[in-house]
């Protein structure tokens, strides 16, 4: 009976989800009423009381502001701009240029910033003007800021590992550092698939005919992210190096991206206090997200569904590589109709049981579990990110836009694949510096 109740209460959410309901009041909703069925009132009356503020009190999830904080201010320092002429004077000259430059600024952005949808925002104002400017079809330049933006999900620092790292009890330094190959994989998959995306386009819609204007000045445009280059390999090195703590290199990125921003004149007039209160808002609503799915969580455990989960899988006999092939599908099925951090707080405490169960790499997982998430950013009908693409150009159709993500997508599918076939390609950078 407690595991029938915890399987309609996991559908719940589900639809409740697509139902557009706010994914924190669903959790809450779902396991304060689950909780109350399985345990009685009182007990739920109790933990209404005490479990939110256990769920948002621990000192690691300071961090979560703190990198938010930094991604808020590396917006208002106007370096999507400079990282977009860099990525254009490297990439620039090849078919299909803008579309990788376009990629290659939005990992960089990424690197800082830690949000997908703020910088596939972010990088999309700047991109997609300069695409359709050099006569590039809205189906390729949304799709390449699109899946771009997706690459804020995986390169560190990013908020979701951060979460995952702490549901999960792994460090964030092990798994900062198991993100950095696969970002760099991810970025180069999703250009090869640019340029392929590119050779419809003729010779004169390219810039191939304009490498004088774009090497002049290149020195200059190095030298504009010199700064951003240093505050990420401060905040990422140090943290690799073990010089100091994910929260305090969280801090250090956050006072020196506010610094950044301040000496590029992007604080001026009221901008110090928008900067605030955008960061209040977003870790606001991450921590909503949290205190709903403590309360969820706490329902599932008590139904019992997670262990119910191992005994099946361990009964049907399924080796190693099924149940991961099994929960890859799971995922990309999920992403369709949930965003990425409700699905990583919803379903990683019922899931992690069964990763140990099955002796699978809890690092190696959770970057597998990142890239998979990330897929369902640009994944329709739900994808976050087209969506956002929308928002800020209302010219652009949304098939148009799913259009030109589907060649990324199959560039994630092939990444998604060399992560299960290559798994040293995520661990061997975390083994190599001792985590």
């Amino acid at each position: 009976m407690d595991l029938t109740i915890g399987v309609l209460g996991f559908a719940a959410v589900l639809v409740l989800g697509i139902l557009r309901v706010p994914v924190a009041v669903a959790m809450a909703v779902v396991g304060l009423a689950g909780g109350a069925a399985l345990g009685g009132l009182d007990g739920i009356l109790y933990l209404s009381g005490t479990l939110p503020y256990d769920a948002v009190s621990p000192y690691g999830l300071s961090v979560v502001p703190l990198f938010v904080m930094m991604g808020v201010f590396a917006g208002r320092a106007g370096l999507s701009r400079a990282l977009y002429d860099v990525a254009d004077l490297l990439v620039g000259r090849f078919r299909g240029g803008l579309a990788m430059a376009t990629i290659g600024a939005s990992a960089g952005f990424g690197a800082i910033c830690g949000s997908s949808l703020a910088t596939c925002a972010t990088i999309g104002k700047v991109a997609l003007p300069e695409m359709r400017r050099h006569g590039y079809p809205d189906d390729l330049a949304a799709g390449a800021v699109a899946a771009g933006g997706t690459l804020g999900v995986l390169i560190p620092p990013s908020v979701i590992i951060v979460l995952y790292a702490l549901i999960t009890e792994q460090s964030i330094g092990a798994l900062f550092a198991a993100a950095l190959v696969p970002g760099l994989i991810a970025t180069l998959y999703y250009m090869i698939a640019a340029r392929i995306s590119a050779r419809r386009l003729p010779r004169r819609r390219e810039r191939g005919g304009e490498t004088g204007e774009r090497r002049r000045g290149g020195g200059l445009r190095l030298l504009a992210i010199a700064d951003i280059v240093v505050l990420f390999g401060l905040v990422i090195g140090g943290i690799y190096a073990g010089l100091f703590s994910p929260t305090e290199a969280a801090a250090i990125g956050a006072g020196g991206a506010a610094l950044l921003a301040w000496v590029r004149g992007g604080l001026k007039g009221g901008e110090l206090r928008g900067a605030m209160v955008e960061t209040a808002l977003t870790s606001g609503m991450i921590f909503l997200i949290l205190i709903g799915a403590a309360l969820f969580n706490y329902f599932v455990e008590t139904s019992g569904l997670p262990q119910a989960l191992v005994g099946a899988i361990a009964a049907a006999g399924l080796g190693q590589l099924e149940v991961i092939l099994l929960l890859v599908a799971f995922y990309l099925v999920l992403g369709c109709f949930m965003d990425s951090m409700s699905m990583v707080l919803l379903t990683v405490p019922a899931v992690f049981p069964l990763i140990q169960a099955n002796g699978i790499d809890p690092i190696w997982f959770g970057i597998l579990l990142v890239t998979v998430v990330e897929l369902g950013l640009i994944t329709p009908p739900i994808g976050m990110n087209l969506f956002v693409l929308k928002g800020i150009d209302a010219r652009l159709d949304l098939g148009v836009v799913i259009r030109g993500v589907l060649p990324f997508i199959g560039a994630d599918v092939v990444r998604v694949v060399t992560l299960i076939a290559l798994p040293q390609v995520v661990l061997f950078l975390p083994h190599l510096l001792g985590f």
